[in-house]
């Protein structure tokens, strides 16, 4: 019965509840989101006893990726000003994950560890050309996404998904790398950051992607206005999520959508009717207008009689740009640092499940997950298996989020090629420490601003692999004070570490090679556009990356 087998082939994307008795009818009226329907027919039943573990074959899945956005950002995780209604609320209609993690304080290496379910030292989104460095993908860098690599789309495309990416890639730019050759059945974004303007000599502006072909490139025909931080992109990305999750009910085949916007993102942006109305200044203004469009979305889901069918995450891909803020930048609450850095306000994200008749309201989780985690609960969902020919990261966090269990494991702290940080429960031990140079200090360049800790923020790479720094992430969040509990604790750090060490073999490299000629000079569609630029002559050199 091919892949979907007798779930898909009987019950259709939308389940045989929801096609013969409609999605408020007799499963919903007279048995209960846990009935019959549930019990024999749902994520847990006849599905999963024929399909696998999750044995929801037929769940749509959207992943609603934020840039920067900080674990502080959100009224549900204390913000203050209480800006986020629409994002409160799907936390109080489902579960929120207090101690959820990137696997990377950087946007590449993040959004690589998400798609493979892998860290990115494994996946290749890491240097060495200098020890502990960030790395991502400008413009210039040569290397991308391996086609060794199993993407996430590619994996549900198995299970009948189409798949579509919204918003920033960022896995590279250059035509190997390009998401429809790896999964994604559509795209409308960005393959970098909208940094900007060029003036089209030096470099270009980042081209706009429809699909295979560039529709234009920011600044000149998306425009973003430096100076007001007007752009409509937002709407744009919104518009476009509502009408793929239109066209994908109407034909009643499950989907995956991967809303990746960088509104937060320095620079940061708003559309017209959202510009100063936050007490945060702009950067509140790209907050409220992703909590509006979030609202909509889930709105859209409901209107369509879908929402039960569809299982929503929203997170972050690092901790917020405290270099950027207050102006361009967000909070990470009481955490130390910010992006760039293994401390907590560098690794933590805000995150939320939502999954009406499944989740149980307002819970609160202390799972200690990831954002790799998403690949495999995304798997389980579609009733497939993870890769069994690689080692992957990633936990299925559906026994957590459906049954509230807790599940042991480490959170690995990476940056770049160096394991930097790692906790057990609710301690973190620090194998090195390091926030930026004295150099790049000096430049008024501060990932910790305002909170400076002796010997913890250090702006020299301090080693501590025999003596690692130990914090209780309980009772110290912030990461000042040393614990008491050093040596019962550390025996158990010390063994995942051994044990992780000992099996980890490294991805090549993508992140070490820049060379101008291969920036986005010509991308496919330039042609009908009259936007082709002439490249420079090739000139490859390592990458340089400060950080």
């Amino acid at each position: 019965m091919g892949p979907l087998g007798i779930c898909s082939a009987l019950m259709g994307p939308f389940g045989l509840c929801s096609a013969l008795m409609g999605p408020l009818g007799i499963c919903s009226a007279l048995m209960g989101p846990f009935g019959i329907c549930g019990t024999l027919l749902g994520p847990l039943g006849l599905c999963s006893a024929l399909l696998g573990p999750a044995a929801a074959t037929t769940t749509n899945i959207v992943l609603l990726l934020m840039d920067d956005m900080g674990w502080g950002d959100l009224g549900a995780f204390g913000e203050p000003s209480k800006e986020t209604p629409n994002l409160d609320q799907m936390a109080a209609e489902g579960m929120l994950f207090l101690d959820f993690y990137t696997a990377s304080p950087l946007c590449s290496p993040s959004r690589a560890a998400l798609l493979t379910g892998r860290l990115p030292v494994r996946n290749g989104f890491y240097t060495t050309n200098g020890h502990a460095r960030n790395a991502y993908t400008p413009q210039d860098i040569v290397g991308g996404i391996p086609d060794s690599e199993l993407l996430l789309p590619e994996l549900l495309k198995k299970a009948g998904y189409t798949n579509k990416i919204i918003g920033k890639w960022h896995l590279g730019h250059r035509a190997q790398f390009h998401p429809l050759k790896h999964g994604f059945d559509e795209w409308f974004g960005s393959p970098n950051c909208h940094f900007g303007p060029y003036n089209s000599t030096e470099r270009p502006n980042i081209p706009v992607y429809r699909d295979w072909e560039m529709v234009g490139r920011y600044y000149e025909d998306f425009k973003i206005d430096l100076k007001t931080g007007e752009a409509n992109l937002t709407q744009l990305y919104l518009q476009e999520a509502l009408d793929f999750i239109s066209k994908q009910q109407a034909s009643q085949q499950p989907f995956f959508l991967y809303w990746a916007i960088d509104a937060t993102h320095a620079p940061v942006y708003a559309s017209k009717q959202f510009l100063g109305t936050s007490q945060r200044g702009l950067y509140g203004d790209a907050v409220r207008e992703i909590d509006d469009s979030v609202g909509k979305i889930l709105k859209h889901l409901q209107q369509l009689g879908i929402s039960e069918s569809t299982f929503v995450f929203f997170t972050s891909d690092n901790g917020a740009a405290l270099i950027s803020a207050p102006k361009q930048g967000g909070s990470n609450g009481p955490f130390l640092c910010g992006k760039q850095t293994t401390f907590e306000g560098g690794m933590r994200e805000p995150a939320i499940a939502w999954w009406p008749g499944h989740i149980p309201a307002g819970g609160v989780s202390h799972q200690l997950g990831s954002v790799m985690d998403l690949f495999s609960t995304s798997l389980s969902l579609a009733g497939l298996q993870p890769p069994s020919d690689r080692q992957i990261d990633g936990i299925d966090l559906l026994p957590v989020i459906l049954q509230g269990k807790l599940i042991d494991r480490p959170i690995f702290y990476y940056r770049g090629n160096e394991l930097m940080a790692v906790r057990a429960g609710l301690y973190k031990a620090h194998y090195w420490t390091w926030s930026n140079s004295w150099e790049e200090h000096s430049k008024g360049i501060d990932f910790c601003p305002g909170q400076s800790v002796a010997g913890v923020t250090t702006h020299t790479q301090e080693e501590h692999t025999y003596l690692p720094l130990l914090f209780h992430l309980g009772r110290d969040p912030g990461e000042n004070f040393a614990s008491e509990e050093y040596q019962r604790a550390m025996e158990h750090i010390s063994g995942l570490v051994q044990q992780h060490k000992a099996t980890l073999v490294p991805g090549q490299p993508q992140l070490n090679v820049c060379d101008q000629a291969v920036m986005n000079w010509s991308p496919p569609g330039c042609e009908k556009l009259g936007k082709c630029l002439k490249a420079p002559e090739s000139d490859p050199k390592k990458c340089s990356w400060p950080h």
